[in-house]
């Protein structure tokens, strides 16, 4: 017999002669005679109830059966005469697939703290809170997708491994199979020409590059897929190892870019809204009382867009103490994003044209040769959600910004050849995947959002 789902089973249109509900049991209920228990599959965030009475050929193996054991009922699906349902099954027969252990389970009919259920990562998908979390993460990835290629963005897979930093910044995880030796040192006498790849490699923290050298011959292309940096932080806003989306757009500018990021982020927002409001609801009832109204606020109205400049007058003017003092020149904490959406606009905001020191090499120079064709993305309670810019496109522009930042150009000949080749104005972003999950379920530590999170000092599961 085919297994029924119990999303499929709680929005049966009519009653169910015969039904197979495979799942694990959240509660059992003991009386004279018979049992209820609360089955869920995961494939929604209502259990359904089973009721087993003495009839059924398994019934004395009940006994066996507790909290997280898995099982396989089959019965008929009959409108429940209790509250807060409409189906249940009466089950005619049942078997125990796997025993759960009721001494050691570490689950049970209670709230467990985030903090306990990240020690416990590999069984937290089985709360409500989780189960909840893992169907909105699955179908916003899909909703990025649909977005994209329904606007004719094609899909890049970029490198894992690379030999490029991106950013600049040198947090990069090194990938070597260089032996080490006892203290767990590379051994010096082997050299980066021995290793596998003949120079120094490290895992990508971004596919930016790759893909501007793909929209410089498809037009729009994204990417979405794991980065990692070696950021020694832990604050509940990084991850070592964590997704990203990254849409590159040839024949475009800023303007196009801050339309692209404000559109995208309505649209995906909606999109989720609208198939997850089950599960969505849960986190407005015991995350963030405001979450859907920080919602309507988000795909409701035009963003604010502001320079840089001014968004530093405005927070140099604010009548509060921050944390880190505001200074032209500075980059702007999560604490001053926050305040420009949360207080000064109420609504999502976009800064743009930053000092270049702040900024990588590849922005466009601006015409005052002192600002960067920079924009991010700001959102509430979460800050940047989206940083890009317009691609410097110019050559001896491009190639002076990567000698002044301290770099090798050799190492970017390529980058360098789309600028000789055929160079087109172009412009793009990332978008932290986590980060959108925190946005649109209330949640304030990106480690619960990612389901096994790669921390300092912590490599689990």
């Amino acid at each position: 017999m085919k297994r029924t789902r119990v999303v499929e089973a709680l929005h049966a249109k009519n009653p169910l002669e015969q039904i197979l509900i495979k799942g694990w049991v959240r509660t059992r209920r003991d009386a004279r005679g018979f049992s209820f228990l609360e089955i869920n599959d995961g494939s929604c965030l209502k259990n359904v109830q089973i009721i087993v009475d003495e009839s059924v050929p398994a019934f004395a193996a009940l006994k066996d059966v507790n909290t997280g054991a898995a099982v396989a009922v089959e019965g008929q699906l009959v409108k429940s005469p209790g509250k807060g349902q409409k189906w249940e099954v009466h089950a005619t027969d049942l078997n125990l697939l796997g025993p759960a252990d009721p001494h050691t389970y570490p689950l049970q009919k209670k709230r467990h703290s985030d903090e306990f259920l990240r020690t416990i990562a590999h069984l937290r998908p089985r709360t409500n809170k989780y189960g909840a979390l893992y169907r909105i993460r699955s179908e916003s990835a899909f909703a990025f997708h649909r977005y994209f290629r329904d606007r004719g963005f094609y899909y890049l897979h970029t490198p894992i491994i690379t030999g490029s930093d991106c950013e600049g910044a040198g947090e990069l995880f090194r990938v070597t199979t260089l032996p080490v030796d006892s203290t767990g040192e590379k051994q010096e006498a082997l050299t980066t020409e021995t290793d596998f790849f003949g120079q120094e490699a490290s895992l990508a923290v971004s596919g930016q590059l790759e893909a501007e050298l793909a929209a410089c011959a498809l037009s729009d292309v994204y990417t979405f897929g794991p980065t990692f940096r070696a950021e020694n932080s832990n604050t509940p806003r990084h991850v070592a190892e964590f997704w990203m989306i990254e849409p590159e757009m040839a024949f475009a500018d800023l303007q196009d870019n801050m339309d692209l990021g404000e559109d995208l982020i309505k649209n995906v927002t909606t999109d989720v809204m609208d198939n997850c409001r089950e599960d969505l609801e849960l986190f407005a009832r015991f995350v963030d009382k405001n979450l859907m109204q920080t919602l309507d606020a988000i795909t409701g109205q035009t963003y604010e867009r502001l320079s840089y400049t001014e968004a530093v007058d405005i927070l140099t003017r604010a009548k509060i103490q921050f944390e880190f003092p505001v200074e032209y020149g500075f980059d702007l904490q999560t604490e001053h994003e926050r305040y420009l959406c949360e207080e000064t606009f109420k609504k999502p905001v976009i800064v743009y044209d930053y000092p270049k020191e702040i900024k990588p090499f590849y922005m466009r120079l601006n015409e005052d040769d002192k600002t960067v064709a920079a924009m991010d993305l700001l959102v509430p309670r979460v800050g940047e959600l989206i940083g890009g810019s317009q691609r410097e496109e110019r050559y001896d522009v491009l190639n002076g910004r990567i000698i002044e930042n301290g770099i090798n150009a050799d190492d970017y000949w390529w980058y360098l050849d789309i600028r000789r080749f055929g160079t087109v104005p172009h412009a793009g972003f990332g978008l932290g995947f986590e980060r959108f999950l925190m946005m649109i379920t209330g949640i304030s530590n990106i480690r619960d959002v990612i389901p096994f999170p790669r921390t300092p000092k912590h490599l689990e599961f």
